[in-house]
């Protein structure tokens, strides 16, 4: 499961695109920490850190405790966005989460054991149909990551959502019987006939 990391920010007195270009000139990012019946807190991180958590993967589905002035709120990032041209973060939306809550994540999918597959063994190729799933969960039961193993299928066959192992209590968005995976048959080349289709006749 997804561990809680630490983030010390600081409290922004003033709101509004010119005070977040302020904060951002001095190295900060602007961020704000709203929900659980309380009033949205601006706040400012620091960019550099900032920009590393977010590259370092998984950062929508990582629990953070945010310190400001000593006081710390759990939160989990919702949504973040990168200068387009830069791609440092230039603002990052907290949900604030308290204990029996629940919340709506995509969770990444990995595929292993195409070592151990027939299908692959014999030139087909692993066809990923859903990189990610979304399910509702208990923040702190939030998985990193979904193994999905192919060891053992065959050329057409499949995997369905309902071989994930889910956390106690989340629930998947998609129905259980959605394909997530499959073996396709290997690509034919079609270039050699096409070519000697199109040499003139003696």
């Amino acid at each position: 499961m997804t561990a809680v990391k630490q983030i010390e920010a600081s409290a922004r007195a003033q709101v509004g695109k010119g005070a977040a270009r302020a904060v951002r000139r001095q190295g900060l990012t602007p961020a704000v920490i709203y929900g659980g019946g309380a009033a949205p807190e601006a706040i400012a991180l620091d960019a550099n850190k900032t920009r590393l958590l977010i590259y370092g993967g998984h950062f929508l589905t990582t629990l953070f405790d945010v310190t400001v002035d000593g006081k710390k709120t759990r939160v989990i990032p919702r949504d973040y966005q990168l200068d387009p041209v830069k791609d440092f973060p230039i603002h990052v939306d907290f949900l604030r989460v308290a204990a029996g809550q629940t919340v709506t994540v995509e969770v990444p999918i990995h595929v292993t054991g195409q070592d151990a597959s027939p299908g692959v063994k014999n030139g087909g190729l692993v066809q990923i149909v859903e990189h990610s799933l979304e399910i509702t969960v208990e923040p702190e039961n939030i998985p990193e990551a979904f193994e999905v193993s192919v060891a053992g299928l065959e050329i057409g066959d499949s995997l369905e959502a309902s071989v994930i192992k889910l956390p106690a209590g989340a629930k998947l968005s998609i129905g259980s019987d959605a394909t997530i995976v499959t073996v396709v048959p290997p690509m034919i080349d079609e270039e050699p006939a096409e070519a000697a289709a199109e040499e003139p006749k003696a």
